[in-house]
């Protein structure tokens, strides 16, 4: 009898633990390189986000070239040139953006300012010590503006089902009409200044400019005659708060003939005013009289005027805002030095949103004289929003 054959057949010579274990080592070899080519993709990956940021970086601290910049604005650009040399290829026919308007205008009226420079000169203007900065101001694009005021009382009451309520009143409407006159200012500089190109020619124009608007202004909204300018608060008829009506200022005396007297005046003046406007309320003096007020006091000692509670706001008086107006007038016999009401509702200010510059080579050689202008107008629009203290007995 043969033996039986142990050998397994071709192939098959491995027991099968022997062939687990080879596979398991194949399969250990090959997550092993897999693992290898993944932290190498990643390395790679790592190092191109390291270029890109350090790339990205120096291009963010790069200064921008001086064209790029002025690419974007290609009215400050031609601006700039017809005020260093005259040209003014640029400006002609060029359109402003989301206006069917064009920048050239006749030959004597010079130029739209571009947007950048009318900016600077409304802000400082805003910002001035004028009655601008508490008044209403309305743009306009014609040349002049009518305020309309509602005096009377249509009537009002109570009704019920049965009676008739009855015919209400026909208000009285007045019509108060703001014209705009023409505010000029005419700086000059040599033309060495403005072969200068490091010289800021937009924002040295435009302080100047707004300095000689502020002041201008801030003259006429007090005491202008509405003869080729605004309409000041001080011009206007005056009359004894006790038998005031509408086309007149009216005033409360203080008591004592060329003072302001203890202060109960000033009490006196507030509650003139009506209680809807009395919410709004500001006071309206130059420095010399705030300084005189800053040291009346009250029955028990305490002051009236108060300081602003932080930075750049206004000082107080009796809880209510105070404006520094220089052009009012100082404390003295039968003046009005303090102005006190709602001056939103009391005053309007209109003008119109074009500001334009000629500029002229020719009447003050060798210097170059620049011809700003902007039209603009004020006046009461509602007389019973503004009360004033006169410095008399009564």
């Amino acid at each position: 009898m043969s033996k039986p054959e142990n050998r397994s057949r071709t192939g098959e010579d491995l027991s099968p633990v022997a062939r687990i274990g080879a596979a398991m080592a194949g399969l250990t070899a090959d997550i092993k390189a897999m693992r290898a080519d993944l932290h190498a993709k990643l390395d790679n990956h790592e190092e191109r986000l390291t270029m890109l940021d350090t790339k990205t970086s120096l291009a963010a601290a790069r200064p921008a070239l001086g064209t790029m910049a002025d690419g974007g604005l290609p009215h400050r650009k031609a601006f700039g040139a017809y005020l260093r040399s005259g040209d003014d290829d640029g400006l002609r026919g060029l359109v402003l953006e989301g206006k069917a308007l064009s920048t050239a205008v006749a030959a004597d009226g010079g130029y739209l300012v571009d947007p950048v420079t009318s900016e600077t000169v409304k802000s400082v203007l805003e910002s001035a010590a004028s009655i601008r900065a508490i008044a209403a101001v309305v743009t306009v694009e014609a040349s002049s503006f009518d305020v309309l005021v509602d005096q009377g009382d249509t009537g009002a009451g109570w009704s019920d089902e049965v009676n008739d309520p009855g015919e209400s009143e026909t208000p009285t409407i007045d019509r108060i009409q703001i014209k705009l006159h023409e505010l000029s200012a005419m700086p000059k500089a040599s033309q060495r200044l403005l072969d200068d190109v490091a010289f800021d020619l937009e924002a040295w124009l435009a302080g100047r400019i707004a300095d000689r608007f502020a002041r201008a202004e801030a003259a006429a909204f007090i005491t202008g005659d509405g003869i080729d300018k605004p309409m000041g608060i001080l011009s206007h008829d005056m009359v004894d708060n006790e038998i005031w009506e509408w086309g007149n200022i009216g005033y409360v005396p203080s008591g004592v003939a060329g003072a302001i007297g203890d202060g109960d005046a000033i009490i006196d003046l507030v509650y003139a005013l009506g209680a809807e406007y009395r919410a709004k309320g500001a006071f309206v003096m130059n420095s010399k009289t705030a300084g005189a007020l800053r040291k009346l006091k009250d029955a028990d000692g305490r002051h009236l005027w108060s300081d602003g509670l932080a930075a750049g706001q206004p000082a107080r008086l009796m809880g209510y805002p105070v404006l520094i107006a220089e052009d009012m007038p100082d404390i003295a016999a039968d003046s009005t030095p303090i102005a006190f009401g709602d001056f939103g509702a009391g005053y309007t200010i209109a003008e119109r949103p074009d500001l334009r510059v000629l500029r002229d080579p020719y009447s003050a050689k060798p210097h170059v004289l620049f011809y700003a202008t902007k039209r603009v107008g004020g006046d009461i629009s509602d007389f019973a929003a503004i009360k004033l203290l006169r410095c008399a007995t009564s």
